[in-house]
């Protein structure tokens, strides 16, 4: 069933039960009001037959069967019978029909002193009457032709109401619901046109207010991210076989001078030599691809641990000036912690020390004196590690495409290097969680500040 058709039989079904639930109740209150109404002249028939005959002593029992006959409020099929103590009938407003009663009706009638009940198709009511130590009953009993007659025309009105009701408001739907979902089957045209070759295509944003239109920014969100994406994953192959390249063209040209001529020992030693540099650099660079792919296909499955960042921070200046003795790094507390809970902080200890490891690696690297300066600072809810050089700095063109893979600024091209490191760093810090902000002037060097949320 499709979201119209569903939209549209919800709505029917709720306006056609509130139809319903409108229509019975008209109809029992009608019916009620009838009812009651009816009771009411029966009552007021009952006592006034008796007051005529038992306290007007100039109307007899002709007479009055003649008043009752003739009256201008006369009832259809009207019966008012009055019985004495003894149950013996001392009056009937008919003398050709058949009075069929009960004794134990007119017993009821004695003990409850007014009672409504049905008599048949016919309402009927019983009246006990005191007058001069006397106890009558009356028993009224008449068919309310007219209001019924009234309660079947309202019964037929309501059912062709209902009918009519529900019939336009299922029209009515189907239309609404159609004209609503219009701008989404408008939306899923315009997606079915977009393919990988062209996403840099849009859908209509309409409004921009409603849920429809906010839906379609969403979408316009997602395709500029999935844009994004493929350029990246395009820039990525261009410049990994941009990377790859270059040392396998000095291998394939080394091994082309070596077999050119006879060489002596010396320049096969050189020659080797050359081969085992290109080699070390194609390691260097697949290994950096390997840990970008693991960082990126396992980033959302590593478990996070409390973990002080500072330790991790202590821990990476260890690991790297053991491998490099000439780096220099100094460690300092912009504030003491009063706890260990202000550098507590959600992580994978492994790859926060990678994280670490990665920029004090690089602002060693780009210092003239091969010095990084680390200053540690907390506020109610993060800690922060900002890690300064006196380096070479950077563009704000170049702060921009610095976290992208493979990417080098101009001026960094002369040192060693793939551009991964700061790309990994990145999703690391994403991956606890953190932010990492650049600040860097050409030539006056760079900071770099890793955010942290503590515990």
């Amino acid at each position: 069933m499709t979201i119209r058709n569903r939209i549209a039989l919800q709505f029917s079904l709720i306006v056609a039960s509130i139809l319903i639930v409108f229509s019975i109740v008209i109809y029992v209150v009608s019916a009620t009001y009838r009812r009651e109404e009816f009771y009411d002249r029966l009552k007021n028939k009952g006592r006034t037959t008796v007051r005529f005959l038992v306290e007007v002593k100039e109307v007899d029992r002709d007479l009055l069967k003649i008043i009752d006959r003739n009256t201008l409020t006369a009832l259809f099929d009207e019966k008012v019978l009055i019985f004495d103590e003894r149950n013996r009938l001392i009056y009937s407003s008919v003398d050709d029909q058949v009075i069929n009663y009960s004794p134990s009706l007119l017993n009821r009638v004695r003990q409850e002193k007014d009672i409504e009940t049905h008599n048949g198709r016919n309402e009927l009511i019983g009246l006990l009457y005191r007058q001069n130590g006397r106890d009558l009953v009356i028993l009224a009993s008449a068919y309310d032709q007219f209001g019924r007659s009234k309660l079947d025309n309202l019964q037929l009105t309501l059912g062709w109401g209902l009918f009519v009701g529900i019939s336009i408001t299922i029209g009515l739907g189907i239309f609404f619901a159609g004209q609503s979902l219009r701008p989404i089957s408008q939306l899923n045209e315009q997606v079915t046109t977009i393919t990988a070759g062209n996403l840099q295509r849009r859908l209509d944003e309409g409004n921009r207010q409603d849920e429809i239109a906010r839906l379609a920014i969403n979408v316009n969100d997602l395709l500029r991210r999935l844009q994004q994406a493929f350029e990246q994953q395009r820039s990525f192959v261009s410049q990994t076989s941009h990377e790859l390249r270059t040392p396998l063209a000095a291998l394939k040209s080394e091994i082309q001078l070596g077999l050119l001529h006879p060489l002596t020992v010396p320049e096969h030693e050189a020659i080797l030599q050359n081969l085992l540099t290109d080699a070390d650099r194609l390691i260097g660079l697949t290994n950096s691809l390997l840990q970008l792919a693991r960082t990126l296909e396992t980033i959302d499955l590593l478990p996070l641990h409390p973990i002080r960042s500072d330790e991790s921070l202590f821990a990476a200046r260890d690991e790297l000036t053991a491998a490099r003795p000439n780096y220099k790094i100094a460690i300092d507390y912009e504030h003491v912690p009063e706890s260990e809970r202000e550098t507590l902080v959600a992580g994978n200890e492994k790859l926060l020390k990678q994280v670490f490891i990665n920029l004090l690696d690089n602002a060693c690297k780009y210092s003239p004196d091969h010095t990084a300066r680390v200053c540690i600072s907390t506020d109610d809810t993060h800690c922060y590690v900002a890690v300064s050089d006196q380096g070479i700095g950077m563009t704000e063109a170049d702060i921009a495409r610095i976290f992208e893979p493979f990417y080098r600024a101009p001026n960094a091209l002369d040192y060693q290097g793939f551009g991964i490191g700061l790309s990994i760093t990145a999703k690391l810090i994403d991956l606890h969680h953190g932010s990492l902000r650049v600040e860097s002037q050409p030539g006056q060097g760079s900071t770099f500040t890793v955010s942290l949320p503590h515990l």
